[in-house]
């Protein structure tokens, strides 16, 4: 299932970081050019918690916005 901007929310913003919520029944997000149609809104740095495989066995995962250049958004997992 490809990106639905209807699944990304601003759960919070302050200094130019913004806290993401998002949902999908996507196993994965990290694919190549996964956010790519919210690229005017994503910006480096900023954190999206992923609610994913929520038609199967549903987990949580952090992502931090590794890079958005030229409408090319790139994301990883977040760890501390």
């Amino acid at each position: 299932m490809p990106y639905n901007s209807n699944n990304l929310s601003v759960l919070a913003y302050a200094n130019n970081f913004t806290l993401w919520h998002y949902t999908t029944t996507d196993s994965s997000v990290t694919g190549a050019g996964y956010f790519n149609s919210a690229s005017d809104m994503l910006r480096v740095n900023d954190l999206i918690i992923a609610n994913i495989a929520t038609g199967g066995s549903p987990s949580t995962i952090f992502y931090i916005v590794t890079g958005n250049t030229n409408g090319v958004v790139t994301v990883a997992t977040f760890t501390a």
